[in-house]
């Protein structure tokens, strides 16, 4: 009997829409996930789907820019500046308009860094086992810059589940959590409710009413985020704290970006039941995907999608690359990058 492979081969289907979609828009799509340990870049290319995968063990964060990819995974942060003046000398005859290449990581050590993001030309990220956000510095693992004033000391206690950041005009300004605990773990015998949006300002509590929520952003002046046990992107009165559904998703929704009128949304299957089991989108009954649906924005429909049956089950993040359509990332299998030489 032939052993069958340990990692199945990676496949997915998409809408006939989605490359349209890029393609209007001009723009190229980043996702990670953790799961399998792999950045996902995807490309539209003459009405076709086209997908690159680099090798990043525990990938979970995204902050990208066109200067510069940093990525956050199991024991470091790493940083891959965008070299365009090279992009074509990468992989001939490919016409690449982009070409991230790995240039340094930071040791963090194994802090379960979650949501990475740019705030001006300064990386700040969420160090979710220290219940804080922070920023690097050369001689230390990292700087806490704020932490939930529940919290009342920086042990690796993972103690509220701090995941998701939110940065307006270039400051953070909302986190999103699991519950508020100054305990040890205590998050995840009430996961189910209690997840929190928080105003990273004021301290304030907005809402305390979703199932682990994730991925909390602003865009044109709205504050979204994912409830992720409900499958659901909702949006969040600033004032009130009232939750309004936007649209319900077949997946554990985490991994949210915008452009245009769109919403990009990252679901999971969740085959994990330690953490992830007894959700509420469990019991409706239908097949979990791992997937991006790109939802309109304007009508709360979901329009397009591109789903992984095969390699993957779960995404962490989704990032757009915006006036970039054909981009590359220069990896470590190979030996590209021992033959680059920038100087």
């Amino acid at each position: 009997m032939s052993k069958q492979p340990k990692n199945p081969p990676f496949e997915y289907i998409y809408s006939p829409n989605f490359p349209e979609i890029l393609e209007g828009l001009n723009i190229s799509l980043f996702i990670s996930t953790y799961q399998v340990g792999k950045l996902i870049i995807v490309r539209s290319h003459n009405g076709y789907l086209s997908t690159l995968l680099r090798n990043f063990k525990h990938l979970m964060g995204l902050a990208l820019s066109q200067d510069c990819l940093a990525l956050g995974t199991k024991r470091e942060i790493w940083f891959l500046p965008n070299v365009p003046g090279i992009a074509h000398k990468i992989n001939p005859p490919e016409q690449y308009d982009g070409c991230f290449v790995p240039r340094k990581s930071h040791i963090t050590g194994d802090i379960r860094v979650h949501e990475l993001a740019w705030v001006g030309k300064e990386l700040w990220f969420v160090n979710t086992r220290f219940s804080c956000l922070c920023t690097l510095e050369d001689h230390y693992n990292f700087i806490p810059r704020w932490q939930p004033p529940f919290i009342t000391e920086l042990v690796p206690e993972d103690r509220c589940h701090l995941n998701g950041l939110a940065v307006v005009n270039q400051k953070p300004q909302y986190v999103t959590f699991f519950r508020v605990s100054n305990v040890a773990g205590e998050w995840r015998k009430h996961r189910k409710n209690g997840g929190c949006v928080m105003d990273i300002d004021t301290g304030e509590v907005l809402n305390q009413s979703f199932s682990m929520p994730h991925s909390p952003r602003v865009y044109q002046n709205r504050l979204w985020l994912l409830n992720s046990g409900y499958g659901e992107l909702v949006i969040i009165d600033e004032k009130s704290g009232e939750k309004i559904s936007v649209v319900q998703l077949p997946g554990f929704t985490r991994g949210l970006t915008f452009y245009g009128n769109y919403a990009f949304v990252g679901l999971s299957q969740v085959r994990e039941k330690k953490t992830f089991g007894g959700l509420p989108i469990e019991q409706k009954n239908q097949p979990l995907q791992c997937a991006v649906w790109v939802v309109d924005i304007l009508t709360g429909k979901a329009v397009a999608y591109l789903k992984f049956v095969s390699g993957c089950t779960e995404l962490f993040d989704v990032q757009i690359l915006p006036n970039i359509t054909y981009p590359t990332v220069v990896g470590f299998q190979k030996n590209t990058l021992n033959k680059i030489f920038i100087f």
